[in-house]
C-alpha cells in the first residue's frame, strides 16, 4: 500500500487546496503522471506522482483545504488485492486512535478525546479556463453554482456571478505576499547568510550573442540571461556543495542540477520554478524551456517537479534596472546567485586601456552552515571565467 501525501511545493506553502483530480479509483499511474490539480497561495499548480500501482481510493475532495503531508490518495502495489489494502488501512487507523478514557478518581477532571476539525465543505469542480478567468475577474469562486457537466464551474458561470456581484474580491497578492514573506523570514531566522559579489565584463558574451542570433529566426533569438543561467550551472561543477539542500541536519547535494528561476506574476509576487538539468542542455533548448516556463507560470500552469525541485535559484533584476541584488536562500536551497543590470562601465581591458565596457554585478547568497567565503569566491571566480568563453557554454 502507498500513501499519496501532499507534497510541498515550495518553500512558502504550509497547505494547499485540492482543486480537480486527474484520476480515479482504479487507474493505473505511473512516475510523472500528473494526476491532480492543487492551488497554492501563489497558483494552481499540476501535481505529479512518483509512485506506480492502482489508485484504490481518493481520500480528499475537490475543494478540501489540508496542510502538506496529508494524504491525498491510496495506491495498490503491484501483487496487492483491495482486502490486503484496506486491513493494512484498518490496522494504521487503528494505531493512529487515541487511547480509551482511563477510570478516572472521583473529584478528577475527565480528559476529552483530542478534537478532530470536520474537512472542509467540498467545493464544486472548476475547470482550469474558469479557474483561470476567476483571478483575471477577481471573482471568488466559493459559492457560485456550476452549470457545467457534474455541477462544473465554468467561464460563463463566473461571469453571471461577476455581473452580479454576488462575490467578495480575492486578494491573491496580500495572500501571496504573506506566503513569501513567512517563507523569507524563515530564512533569515534559520540560516546563516553569507554575501559576496563580483563585476565582470560582459563584451565578449554579449559580442558572440550578436554574431550567433544572426543564425537564428527573430523568434528563435538567445537571450543574454541564458548565458548566465547556464554558466551559473557550469560553475557549480567548481563547488558542488552550493548545488543542494539542507535537511534536518546536513547537506544533502542535488541529484542534478535544477535552477529555480524567479519569474515576476501578473498578479503580483514572485515564483521560483527548475529549470531541469540546465549544465546538460544546449542553450537553444534552455532558451525554450526558459519561454515555455516563464508563459506557464504566469498562465498559472506549472507543474510540482519544477515547483520542488530547484537545487539553486537565480534572480536576475537587471531588466528592473537594479544594479545588483542580495537575494535570500529559499530553503531548503543552500544558495542564490543574482544578476543586476547590464551596464557600460569604465574597464581596463587586457590592453591596460580604459574602455567603458558592459559590465554586470553578479552576487551569490550562500548559507554558511554548509559553505564558506573561501568556496563561494571560487564560484563567482568560475563564473566569471565562464562568461569570458561564451562559446563553450
Amino acid at each position: 500500500m502507498i500513501e499519496f501525501n501532499l507534497p510541498s511545493l515550495g518553500a512558502d506553502m504550509d497547505e494547499g487546496t485540492l482543486l480537480e483530480w486527474r484520476i480515479k479509483p482504479g487507474d493505473t499511474v505511473k512516475r510523472g503522471q500528473v494526476v491532480a490539480v492543487v492551488d497554492t497561495s501563489k497558483a494552481a499548480v499540476d501535481v505529479e506522482i512518483w509512485h506506480e500501482g492502482v489508485v484504490h481510493a481518493l481520500t480528499l475532495e475537490p475543494g478540501q483545504k489540508v496542510p502538506v503531508g496529508t494524504t491525498m490518495a491510496i495506491l495498490r502495489e503491484a501483487g496487492e488485492s483491495a482486502g490486503q489494502v484496506e486491513a493494512m488501512r484498518k490496522q494504521r487507523s487503528a494505531a493512529k486512535l487515541p487511547p480509551l478514557a482511563a477510570h478516572v478518581e472521583p473529584g478528577t477532571a475527565a480528559v476529552s478525546a483530542p478534537h478532530r476539525e470536520a474537512p472542509a465543505a467540498a467545493r464544486r469542480p472548476v475547470s482550469p479556463a474558469a479557474r483561470r478567468h476567476a483571478q483575471e475577474l477577481h471573482v471568488e469562486l466559493e459559492g457560485i453554482s456550476g452549470s457545467g457537466p457534474h455541477g462544473s464551474v465554468t467561464v460563463a458561470d463566473v461571469d453571471k456571478a461577476a455581473a452580479a456581484h454576488h462575490t467578495a474580491p480575492l486578494d491573491r497578492k496580500a495572500e501571496m505576499r504573506r506566503a513569501i514573506a513567512a517563507a523569507m523570514g524563515r530564512s533569515k531566522r534559520e540560516i546563516p547568510h553569507y554575501y559576496l559579489s563580483q563585476d565582470i565584463p560582459m563584451q565578449r558574451a554579449v559580442e558572440w550573442l550578436l554574431r550567433e542570433n544572426e543564425k537564428h529566426a527573430v523568434t528563435e533569438r538567445l537571450l543574454l540571461g541564458v548565458l548566465q543561467l547556464k554558466a551559473v550551472a557550469l560553475a557549480l561543477a567548481r563547488t558542488p556543495e552550493l548545488n543542494g539542500f539542507w535537511r534536518g541536519d546536513r547537506f544533502e547535494p542535488g541529484a542534478g542540477v535544477h535552477v529555480g528561476v524567479a519569474i515576476s506574476l501578473r498578479q503580483g509576487g514572485l515564483v521560483a520554478p527548475a529549470i531541469h538539468d540546465v549544465d546538460r542542455k544546449s542553450l537553444v533548448e534552455l532558451m525554450g524551456s526558459l519561454a515555455d516556463l516563464v508563459q506557464r507560470a504566469r498562465a498559472g500552469s506549472m507543474r510540482s517537479s519544477e515547483m520542488s525541485d530547484p537545487t539553486i535559484t537565480v534572480t536576475n533584476l537587471g531588466e528592473q534596472g537594479a544594479g545588483a541584488v542580495f537575494g535570500v536562500i529559499y530553503p531548503p536551497q543552500v544558495a542564490l546567485v543574482g544578476f543586476g543590470r547590464v551596464a557600460d562601465r569604465p574597464w581596463i581591458d587586457d590592453t591596460g586601456a580604459v574602455r567603458a565596457l558592459p559590465v554586470v554585478t553578479a552576487s551569490l547568497s550562500g548559507d554558511h552552515r554548509v559553505s564558506d567565503g573561501i568556496r563561494g569566491a571560487r564560484f563567482l571566480t568560475e563564473l566569471h571565467d565562464r562568461l569570458q568563453r561564451p562559446e563553450e557554454l
